[in-house]
C-alpha cells in the first residue's frame, strides 16, 4: 500500500497577501492623516478598525500553524513572518495616534516624503507576497525594499535637522520628533520584512 500525503495548505499564501493588503490601507490612512485639513479623529477611528482587521488576520495564521499537518515552509518562519508584518501595522498606527493624541496642527511637509516611502513599501510588500508560492521573483522585492529603507534614513535625518533648526517650539519639537521616530520605525519594519522573506527564500531554494 503506497503512502498517502496530506497536501500543503496553500490558505498561508493568501493570508500573507491579506495581510500585506492591510498594510497598503494603513499606508493610505497615514498619508490622509497628514494631509492638509484632514479629520484627524476619523481617520485614527478607520486606522484602528484597519489595525484590527490586521490583528485578525495574523491571528488566523496562527491558528492555521498550530492546526496544519504539513505548512508550506517552515513553522518559525511563518510565525516570524507574520509577527513582522503585523508590526508594520501597529506602528503605522502608533503614529496616527500619537498625531491625534498630541493635537499637532502643523506638520513638517518633509514628513509626506516619509510616508510616500511607507506606501511604495506597502505597495511592494503585498505584490510579492504571493511570490511565496514559487518562491520567484523574490529577490527584487528584498533588494528595493533595501534601498527604500536607505532613501528613509536619509529623509530621517533631513527631517531631524530641519526640526531642530530653531523653527519650531520646544513642545512641538518633542512631539514632532517622537512622530518622526515612528515614521522611521515603521520603514524599518518592512525591511525586517524583507529579511524574513530572504530568510525565508535561501532555505526553501
Amino acid at each position: 500500500m503506497g503512502l498517502r500525503f496530506r497536501p500543503v495548505d496553500a490558505t498561508f499564501y493568501d493570508l500573507f497577501t491579506q495581510s500585506a493588503d492591510h498594510l497598503i490601507k494603513g499606508a493610505d490612512l497615514l498619508a490622509q492623516m497628514l494631509s492638509d485639513g484632514a479629520d484627524h479623529a476619523a481617520v485614527a477611528t478607520a486606522m484602528r478598525e484597519t489595525e484590527h482587521a490586521a490583528d485578525e488576520t495574523t491571528h488566523e495564521i496562527v491558528r492555521r500553524v498550530n492546526s496544519t499537518f504539513i505548512t508550506p515552509f517552515d513553522r518559525e518562519d511563518i510565525y516570524s513572518l507574520a509577527s513582522g508584518l503585523d508590526d508594520v501595522m501597529d506602528m503605522m498606527d502608533e503614529v496616527v495616534d500619537m498625531i491625534l493624541l498630541y493635537e499637532v496642527q502643523v506638520l513638517p511637509t518633509e514628513l509626506s516624503d516619509q510616508v510616500e516611502v511607507l506606501q511604495r513599501c506597502a505597495e511592494l510588500t503585498a505584490a510579492s507576497m504571493p511570490n511565496l508560492r514559487s518562491m520567484k521573483s523574490l529577490e527584487e522585492f528584498w533588494i528595493e525594499i533595501n534601498r527604500l529603507e536607505n532613501a528613509g534614513d536619509k529623509n530621517h535625518r533631513r527631517i531631524l535637522a530641519n526640526l531642530f533648526s530653531g523653527d519650531y517650539p520646544t513642545l512641538e519639537v518633542l512631539k514632532l520628533k517622537d512622530i518622526v521616530e515612528g515614521l522611521e520605525n515603521s520603514i524599518d519594519a518592512f525591511e525586517r520584512v524583507a529579511n524574513i522573506v530572504e530568510q525565508i527564500a535561501v532555505k526553501e531554494s
